[in-house]
């Protein structure tokens, strides 16, 4: 399937890997880009969803064939993404001075946990490991009870992929007026310390602390966190502005003294049981006809095999069935150039062969 996403015409070299290398070649596909990812041989698809939209072909890069066909690719690409260890490009000799020698324009984008340097760059290791050290990790969780994963969304792709992409973009807006490629050392523990700039930013109070399980955004407010219903499914509430909380009480009936000291953190512990309560008199259905679309700051706890389902996610078109699987839809939106999601195609080999016949 063409595209005719903002990105296309951009040529893309994609090395094999897992977690958030994939995502930023899947995003940057998805948007129009021409990515063409490098496989060891008999490799299939681990995650069709996050694989898809790639020309795929298999490569040694040991061998003198592979590594002609692989530097054929990156003489003409726009864009490197590896996510490799530090050094391992180097030493196929397929590192930033090997190659930005032979394309001065290329954008080299090196997606790692711990970064190219650093006391532990040489270290393995996985999303939990890097935002351990972050101070990301320490404030998700329970008081008193250990730190809770989040699965992997706050470090391979919220401070891995995401900032990834926007360093590879920026890199490319600078190039339209320079003309030279450059290095983008995308580091998921860099990512993830400017994600938390909002609480380096503020003061810490009761109310603003990362404190695990306390504060207002930590799970402690009454009116900022997730309930059992009558029929054991969950809601969410986060009415934190006066009106909305307001608002919450005043739709879901809830007992007066609620009303009063709602920034009082000694308060919470009593105000959350008196609210579990109410919420366990109704099933969640009940709730969302009473609460969902007015300005309580409400929504029902879905589980990811019916987000599709949704109201709202379907009428968003949030997920998109193709080639008989469901999709997550290409984000963000473009009014003019909109992206589409296309299939993986065994093909590398022939759109390299094209892109050196400068097609």
């Amino acid at each position: 399937m063409p595209s005719n996403g903002p990105l296309t015409g951009l040529k893309v070299v994609e090395f094999q890997g897992i977690g958030p290398g994939p995502h930023v070649a899947m995003m940057l596909a998805d948007m129009g880009a021409e990515v063409v990812r490098i496989e060891r041989s008999g490799h299939q698809p681990m995650n069709p969803v996050v694989e898809r939209a790639r020309h795929r072909v298999a490569v040694d890069l040991k061998s003198e064939d592979g590594q002609a066909f692989v530097k054929t690719a990156l003489k003409h690409a726009d864009v490197l993404i590896e996510g490799f260890r530090p050094g391992v490009m180097e030493r196929l000799g397929l590192g930033p001075d090997d190659l930005l020698s032979a394309n001065p324009a290329l954008i080299y984008a090196r997606m790692t946990g711990w970064g190219q340097d650093g006391p532990l760059a040489q270290a393995a290791g996985h999303d939990l490991n890097y935002i351990a050290i972050t101070g990301a990790l320490d404030a998700i969780g329970k008081r008193g009870e250990l730190p809770v994963p989040p699965q992997n969304l706050v470090g391979d792709f919220g401070g891995g992929s995401m900032y990834c992409a926007m360093g590879i973009l920026a890199a490319l807006f600078e190039r339209t007026s320079s003309g030279k490629g450059q290095v983008v050392d995308a580091a998921i523990v860099d990512g993830v310390t400017s994600l938390m700039s909002f609480f380096y930013g503020q003061p810490h109070s009761a109310l603003r602390t990362v404190d695990r399980g306390a504060g207002l955004l930590g799970g402690a407010a009454h009116f900022y966190r997730c309930y059992t219903c009558k029929d054991g499914k969950e809601i969410s509430v986060g009415a934190i502005e006066p009106q909305f909380y307001a608002e919450l009480l005043q739709r879901a009936d809830a007992p007066d003294h609620l009303r009063e000291a709602q920034m009082d953190p000694s308060k919470w512990d009593s105000y959350a049981h008196d609210l579990a309560n109410l919420f366990a008199t109704k099933t969640q259905d009940e709730w969302c006809e009473l609460l969902e679309g007015t300005d309580a700051c409400f929504a029902p706890v879905v589980p990811l095999d019916h987000a599709k389902d949704h109201p709202h996610m379907k009428a968003r078109g949030a997920f998109v069935e193709h080639g008989g699987r469901w999709h997550t839809a290409p984000a963000p939106r473009f009014d003019r150039t909109p992206a589409t999601i296309r299939d993986s195609v065994q093909d590398g080999d022939a759109v390299v062969a094209r892109w050196s016949e400068g097609g």
